[in-house]
Formats: structure tokens, C-alpha cells, sequence
């Protein structure tokens, strides 16, 4: 049962619940969190259904087991998929959020879907996902109701989150085959491997896709470390005004010193458009732009 479907009558009676994820070291793609759920008293039947951890089987049977556990009205499932532009903006950006956090508040995601569909919930297993004691804890707290199982190879213990391994891992490979490259550069082609940084197709297709001024498509996550080695040669940005101070002089050095006007205390409007009017200062306009005048290209 997929998460919009309305709601089964077992969801109302005890349940249990795994999470795990596909797609967390490529460099390529998405990350996806999956999760499945089933009523307590259907554990039995569950393992008898042979999943497993999704790495272990091949493709083909992935596809079958997803289409199997799909159609089975006593199964309920669903999905986060993150794509690689908010991974990249996550953790780059000025408050960094590192990979075990986005993946913490990915799997809360779920649970917090799953309970608000209605399903009674009172047990959850985890493949963990940094320290997994602290990871219970901070589970624990969110949904004090629940009792939460946290270890590793969980999907390989559990045959409810080997289950949840297989949504994840064959809809991140869905999301690969049918994914619709943003970029139209007509050089550009889909044979990129793996997604995994040690893919010798994946480093051919980072090579040749690379672009020293605009970097990489957005199917790839500019912020892991392997994307660093392929721009060494890559264009300098020298962006608008660092070197010309409020007042027209140069700091010297190239960057803008910084004055009290610079971050709110003193500076009027009157003075900023004064200096706007004179020619020593910026034009908004360009500012905001970080646009610059050239005088040869």
C-alpha cells in the first residue's frame, strides 16, 4: 500500500516499521530514504516473503520483490527522496548540515508521515546511521510511544528494513534511469556508471562533463570531496567590489575592509546615495546583480 492510499483497517492495530536508505556515498543522483510497515501480527508472514538486503540481490529480483510487496494489501510504504542539489546546498551552506543529520531528519520524516496517515506504530528498526545509541535516543525523545531498534546491518536482521532497502534502493535506481538532465549542451550523454566515485564510468562521465566556469550538471552533488580533483584548473570568480572601499580607496589587499557603515551602525540613506551619486560607490542595481563594468573581454 503506497502512503497516499487510504488507510487499511490492520493500520489500526499495533504495527511495526524499518527504515533504511540507497544512495548515500554516490556522487551521482539522489539520496533515498525508504520505509515499509506492516501490523504487528503479520511479522511472520513478512519473513516470509525473501527480502534481504537490497545490495545482495541482483536488479531484476529487486524490481520483482518492489512490484510483489506493491501489490500486497497487508504492506504499507513510502519515500524521501533527496535530491543531490539540496544535499550539495545542505551542506555547504553557511550553517552546515552534515550527511548524518540530513539522514536523521530524513527517517523522522517518515515516521512522523506514517503516524499522521493513522498507523499505530509502537515499534521502529533502523540501520544506523553515525553513533547508534545517540541515534535512539534522539528518536526516542520525538516519538516517546515508540519503541526504537538501532544497529548496524539492520537491513540484513530485520526483514522489515530489508524490505524498506528494497523500496529505497529501486527507486533511487528508478530516479537514475528516468532522470532529465537540466543541462542542453549537446555533448552531454547518460552513460555514467554507477554514480560511485570509484566507478571508472562515473569518473569518465565527471571528466567530461565538468565546465571550468559553471562547474557540474545538477544530477551531481558539488559538494562531495570527489568533485575537488577535477577543477584544478578551474576559473577564478573575482566577485564585484572587494577591492574598492565605501569611500573609493583600496584596502590594499584586495578585500574590503570592514567599517561599522558596513553592517548597519552609521551609514544614512543620505550618505549612501550620495556616495552612489558620485560615482565612488555601486549602483544598487549591480550590486545585487554582481555585475561590474569590463573594459575588455
Amino acid at each position: 500500500m503506497e502512503s497516499e492510499a487510504p488507510l487499511p483497517k490492520w493500520a489500526s492495530n499495533p504495527c511495526i516499521m524499518g527504515i533504511d536508505e540507497a544512495g548515500r556515498g554516490p556522487v551521482l543522483g539522489p539520496m533515498v530514504y525508504g520505509c515499509l510497515y506492516c501490523a504487528r501480527s503479520y511479522q511472520k508472514t513478512l519473513s516470509s516473503l525473501n527480502f534481504a538486503d537490497s545490495k545482495t540481490l541482483k536488479e531484476e529480483k529487486r524490481e520483482e520483490l518492489f512490484e510483489n510487496l506493491k501489490s500486497d494489501e497487508s504492506i504499507g510504504w513510502a519515500v524521501d527522496v533527496i535530491d543531490p542539489k539540496e544535499l550539495s546546498a545542505k551542506m555547504l551552506k553557511k550553517n552546515k548540515i552534515n550527511l548524518n543529520e540530513i539522514s536523521h531528519d530524513s527517517a523522522i520524516g517518515l515516521v512522523r508521515r506514517v503516524l499522521n496517515m493513522g498507523v499505530l506504530l509502537t515499534e521502529v528498526y533502523v540501520d544506523t546511521v553515525g553513533d547508534a545509541e545517540k541515534y535512539r535516543i534522539k528518536l526516542s525523545e520525538r516519538f516517546p510511544a515508540i519503541k526504537f531498534v538501532v544497529a548496524k546491518k539492520a537491513d540484513s536482521l530485520f526483514p522489515v528494513v530489508s524490505g524498506a532497502s528494497i523500496v529505497a534502493k529501486v527507486t533511487r535506481d528508478r530516479a537514475l534511469r528516468e532522470w532529465v538532465l537540466d543541462e542542453t549542451a549537446d555533448n552531454m550523454h547518460r552513460n555514467f556508471g554507477s554514480g560511485y566515485p570509484g566507478d571508472p564510468g562515473t569518473k569518465a562521465w565527471l571528466e567530461h562533463h565538468k565546465h571550468l566556469v559553471f562547474g557540474f550538471p545538477s544530477l551531481v552533488r558539488f559538494s562531495w570531496g570527489t568533485c575537488t580533483p577535477y577543477f584544478k584548473d578551474i576559473v577564478e570568480v573575482l566577485w564585484e567590489s572587494d577591492k574598492t572601499d565605501e569611500d573609493g580607496s583600496s584596502s590594499g589587499n584586495g578585500k574590503r575592509q570592514l567599517k561599522l557603515s558596513n553592517v548597519g551602525f552609521t551609514t544614512s540613506k543620505r550618505k549612501s546615495e550620495e556616495i552612489e551619486s558620485s560615482c565612488k560607490g555601486r549602483c544598487k542595481f549591480f550590486q545585487a546583480r554582481k555585475l561590474e563594468q569590463l573594459t575588455y573581454f
